[in-house]
């Protein structure tokens, strides 16, 4: 069956990405829908490692996250009594999304209290990087924009925070309490190759 024409440029954008990201030693993927991402991060896992994962609507949408909590993993919840981070970034997996890439296999996340983007830079052995395709940027200025406009706001929104972006929809470039763009991390390359996985998806998740 033939792709929507929308669809169809994404992939052919996923494979422009897929091959800058090899450049910069981070292996990547392409599925064209959720099912089929679920499937690639199952033949990812080994049965039986230790799996942990940073806060993520895509993980939610595409299954994984149900996948990592109750497969045959040994599931390490951040949020859970008695995990401690010690643990988190002894893991053999961390699973997460990304708040956008670009075109030239450029990651680029923006976090709060960091431990999402401090497991992706150091730590757990592996990392796999799941994103819907309107993640994608022409380049890293492109791509904070994105950020700071259709992906900050809404999560703000989503965690009941108090901040100006809560008010305007945009960022305001807050020093807020509530301020969830503390770290600004640029993922360039991969020091160790491969240990990061990138899995783009031809849809919409996230934000």
């Amino acid at each position: 069956m033939a792709l929507h024409p929308h669809q169809d440029s994404w992939e052919m954008a996923a494979h422009t990405a897929i091959k800058n990201f090899q450049k910069r030693s981070i292996d990547a993927f392409y599925c064209p829908d959720s099912a089929a991402a679920l499937a690639k991060v199952k033949e990812l896992l080994k049965e039986g490692s230790t799996v942990t994962c940073g806060g993520s609507e895509t993980l939610a949408q595409t299954g994984i996250m149900e996948l990592i909590s109750q497969g045959s993993y040994h599931f390490l919840d951040r949020k859970a009594t008695g995990v401690t981070y010690g643990q988190i970034v002894e893991a053999d997996y961390f699973l997460t999304s990304t708040n956008a890439f670009t075109l030239g296999g450029e990651l680029i996340n923006i976090d709060g209290s960091g431990n999402r983007v401090a497991c992706l830079v150091h730590g757990p052995k592996e990392v796999i990087v799941v994103a819907g395709m309107n993640k994608m940027a022409a380049g890293v200025e492109d791509g904070l924009r994105r950020v700071r406009l259709m992906a900050s706001p809404p999560n703000a929104l989503r965690l009941g925070l108090s901040t100006p972006c809560t008010k305007t929809g945009v960022c305001g470039d807050c020093l807020s309490p509530d301020c969830i763009c503390c770290q600004t991390v640029i993922t360039r390359k991969s020091r160790i190759p491969g240990r990061i996985k990138v899995i783009l998806v031809g849809e919409t998740l996230g934000y």
